[in-house]
Formats: C-alpha cells, sequence, structure tokens
C-alpha cells in the first residue's frame, strides 16, 4: 500500500488522497482512530499542519501547529488572558493530546463540565504563585459537591465564574472575577439574590463605587463556598459580618444570643436573622427589617407576642458609651463594683479563715494545756 502511495505522490496524481489526509496516515497510523473520534474528524491533517503539503517532508516544514488558524476569536482571548504564558502551546493544557480533542459536550472531554475541576486543578492544586489550594477548596465546596459528586451540570464550574479563555487576574478591571463584577457574575445563577442585593444598602454602595462594598465573595469566600443550611456555616457567619461591622459584632457578643450561641445552639437569633441576608436596609429606610414600623414583626418571629415594649431592647447597646448610653454605662460600672466587691470580701474572708485555721488553732490547744 505504501509504495503505491509513494508511486502516486511522486508521479503527482494523489491530490484527492492527499486531501482525505491518507498519505499521512500511511506513516502516522497510530494517529488516524482518534483523530477521526475527535472534534477535528472532519478535517485533513494539513488543515492543521498547513506548512505540509507534500511528501516526503523536511523536519523544516514540520512547524508547530497554530491552532488560532481556525479560532482566530479564541486565540486572542487567550493571548489576553492570564494563560497566555503558560507554555508554547496553551490550548493543549486544557483540551489535552492534539489528535484526541473532543467537544466540549463530550463527557469524556478534558472541558466537559464535570470534568473541568479536575482539568483546571492539574495547575491549581497546590500553593504555587496565586492558585492557593483553590481545587481542593472547590471541590469541598457546595458547588463542587453538586457537580463531581452528584453530577448537577448546572452547578458553577471554573468557566461559569472566571470564562472559559479570556480569564483575567481579579484585580484587572474587566475580569469577571473583579471586585466590580462578582456580584453580575453569580447573579448569572443567583438571580434572586443578585435582585435582593442590587436594593440593599451594600448594593447601593456597591453602585455608588465604594471600594469596600461587600459583594457575594466577601461573605460566601470565592471557592469554598458552604451551603447555609449547615450549622457550621452559620455559626461562622456572625464572625463574617464582624469582619466589616468591629463594633456591632463585640456589642452583640454580649447579648444574650452571642453567648447561647458560643453554647452550639443553633435556633437562636444571629445577623441576618434581625437584618436580613442579602436584602440588609438601614434602620432608617422604610422597608428595613429593623425599622420602627417592622421590628415587631421581625422579633416576632422568635419572640411570639413581642409588643412595642419589648422591642425597645437594643441588642447593640455599649456600655463603654458613656454619651450614647449613660444609664447603661452607669449601671455597667455599678456591677463591676459590686462584682469586685463581694469577689474581694470572700477573698479576704479565706486568706483570713485559712490563718486562723492554721495558726490560730494551735495557739488556743496550748493555752489550755
Amino acid at each position: 500500500m505504501r509504495w503505491v502511495i509513494a508511486l502516486f505522490l511522486s508521479a503527482g496524481l494523489s491530490q484527492s488522497v492527499r486531501a482525505a489526509g491518507l498519505d499521512c496516515l500511511s506513516c502516522h497510523e497510530d494517529k488516524g482512530p482518534a483523530t477521526k473520534a475527535s472534534v477535528h474528524g472532519s478535517l485533513t491533517c494539513s488543515s492543521c499542519h498547513s506548512t505540509i503539503q507534500a511528501y516526503p517532508h523536511t523536519e523544516k516544514a514540520k512547524v508547530r501547529v497554530d491552532c488560532g488558524t481556525c479560532h482566530e476569536g479564541t486565540k486572542t482571548d487567550v493571548t489576553a488572558s492570564v494563560h497566555a504564558h503558560s507554555g508554547a502551546q496553551p490550548c493543549l493544557n486544557c483540551h489535552g493530546n492534539a489528535h484526541e480533542i473532543l467537544a466540549s459536550s463530550n463527557p469524556k472531554s478534558m472541558t466537559y463540565a464535570q470534568n473541568l475541576p479536575k482539568t483546571c486543578g492539574e495547575c491549581h492544586a497546590s500553593k504555587q504563585g496565586n492558585s492557593n489550594e483553590v481545587y481542593s477548596k472547590y471541590i469541598d465546596s457546595i458547588h463542587g459537591y453538586a457537580l463531581t459528586k452528584t453530577g448537577l451540570l448546572v452547578a458553577a464550574s471554573c468557566s461559569s465564574c472566571h470564562g472559559a479563555h479570556k480569564i483575567l487576574s481579579s484585580k484587572d478591571p474587566n475580569s469577571r472575577t473583579n471586585h466590580a463584577h462578582v456580584v453580575e457574575t453569580c447573579g448569572t445563577c443567583h438571580a434572586g439574590p443578585k435582585a435582593a442585593y442590587a436594593k440593599s444598602i451594600h448594593g447601593q454602595m456597591l453602585e455608588a463605587g465604594v471600594d469596600t462594598a461587600p459583594v457575594c465573595s466577601d461573605c460566601h469566600t470565592a471557592h469554598q463556598i458552604a451551603s447555609m443550611r449547615e450549622v457550621s456555616s452559620q455559626m461562622k457567619t456572625t464572625a463574617t459580618c464582624g469582619g466589616c461591622h468591629k463594633d456591632e459584632y463585640s456589642t452583640y457578643g454580649d447579648t444574650f444570643h452571642a453567648q447561647v450561641s458560643a453554647l452550639g445552639y443553633r435556633e437562636t437569633a444571629r445577623c441576618w436573622d434581625c437584618h436580613g441576608s442579602h436584602d440588609i436596609l438601614p434602620a432608617s429606610e422604610a422597608a428595613s427589617k429593623i425599622s420602627t414600623a417592622n421590628l415587631t414583626k421581625t422579633c416576632g418571629k422568635c419572640h411570639a407576642g413581642a409588643n412595642a415594649s419589648f422591642v425597645e431592647y437594643d441588642p447593640h447597646a455599649d456600655s463603654h458609651n458613656a454619651k450614647k448610653y449613660p444609664l447603661l454605662h452607669i449601671s455597667a460600672i455599678f456591677m463591676n463594683l459590686l462584682l469586685a466587691g463581694v469577689l474581694g470580701f470572700f477573698a479576704l474572708h479565706t486568706i483570713l479563715w485559712f490563718i486562723r485555721s492554721r495558726f490560730g488553732g494551735g495557739a488556743a490547744a496550748h493555752s489550755r494545756s
């Protein structure tokens, strides 16, 4: 067979054979089955190896394949991305062997939704550069579990948040994971929370261009996102809010709600029970859950029969602030003095009792003798 093909080539009569790529397979027969089954199966060898147009060909003719010949837009995106310098042929890092590339809809493809985390994890699985073990964090997250364990293909994967080819650093203003665009990115799947957030005080801050406005990743993290149905997540959330609201978190820690929460009780009020989760508004706004008009209803969710007198309780009252809370400040000082006085009195009593029992009893016995 090979000598027949060689004869055709030398005679210039094998144009149809070369067009089908069969002349290449006469030497590279091991590439045939995989290439035929790949996404490029309908192409001829010379479609990619465009510099090789005749046989025999020289080593000089075997230059690196340029995927951008067909995928010009994709090449432009990759060139502008953080992966632009990830090797001579960055395409193959994600799509696999050049002759075995499968469509992303194929369950065996490296870019199939369920396989994509593992593909990205080949580079982003250790603390190298900015990877920070994102693969292991993602796999244990609610998104990773839903995608890789339950097979829920609509669950967010790497490309859902970062994009497929034009992946930019989060510091880049055009990045999908830039602080200014995080809500929009997450909102692609979470439309309800996105709409609620847009009306909230946090959303208003972001819209106004405030750099410190909290976005989805500030509260839920970027990769290690846990279900809020889990008790462990609920126990951490007050501390998350406290990262920005330090004074409020400190005063909350003095309340009964915080004390029983620290003991592991789940059924107790935390930040979002009173303020809401995504639709947080200041008390001055009528729609706020903690506005004067709504506070009785908000407290009544847990405290049946809550009335106007009940909601006068201030969960964030600061006993150290004498100007704003003078009576509370005086009461705190009195209670501290009372506590110190009682403890001091009994400490002195204990010391004197010890001295009497240690030395007084011996002296009394000696005098009787």
